[in-house]
């Protein structure tokens, strides 16, 4: 083939080889600063536009590259872990539900929270906004607060709460239903040879003639 040739067709496999490392490598370094970058303005969200910004300046730049990506990282398990339904779970065993428990037909298979599934996009993106919620909880409810991250941590609490208890009383509202749900019987046919829809029972008579 000649050496012109052969060279470029060892450049051609060695950069086949070679891509798809280089495109992990640019997908993680693209989440990298992306957390990075999101981490920066979590910061500035949280204390204060001057005051992040002034925080960040005078801290140690290795500090800042390790510290800030674990910001969404740590939001992200944060909302992974599932407390209402320890409460749930905690509230049944200790046999303390509403009074409408005491009266139910059955107690479901299924147990407390049942079918209730971890969604991955449903935890990233409750994770990632959750500061913004918590800041703007914390400045309508907390404005006599002066300290900016005060007020967002007390807005974060009070959404927590709020939020867990409003899922714990929707949960044990589904635990009632599913207790009370009934398997129903298939509608019986009447003596002409039509059920209750008025529909004739085509499959009896196809059933005879074949046989």
């Amino acid at each position: 083939m000649g050496p012109l040739v052969y060279f470029l067709q060892q450049v051609d496999r060695a950069l086949s080889r070679v891509s798809p490392f280089a495109a992990v490598g640019v997908v993680v370094g693209t989440v990298y600063w992306s957390a990075v970058t999101y981490g920066a303005v979590t910061v500035m969200q949280v204390v204060g536009h001057k005051k992040g910004l002034y925080v960040m300046e005078r801290a140690d730049p290795l500090f800042l590259l390790m510290g800030l990506p674990t910001i969404p990282v740590v939001l992200v398990l944060g909302k992974m872990i599932r407390w209402e339904d320890y409460l749930v779970r905690l509230w049944h065993k200790r046999n303390l539900p509403p009074g409408s428990y005491r009266y139910l037909p059955r107690v479901p298979a299924e147990g407390p929270g049942a079918g209730d599934h971890l969604s991955v996009s449903r935890t990233l993106c409750g994770a990632l906004i959750f500061p913004s919620i918590a800041s703007l909880v914390g400045r309508i409810l907390f404005r006599r607060v002066t300290s900016n991250l005060q007020r967002t941590m007390l807005g974060g609490l009070v959404f927590v709460l709020i939020k867990g208890v409003l899922k714990v009383y929707f949960k044990q509202q589904q635990y009632i239903v599913q207790a009370n749900r009934n398997i129903l019987n298939y509608p019986e046919r009447n003596g002409n040879g039509q059920n209750e829809g008025g529909e004739e029972d085509t499959e009896d008579t196809e059933e005879s003639g074949n046989e």
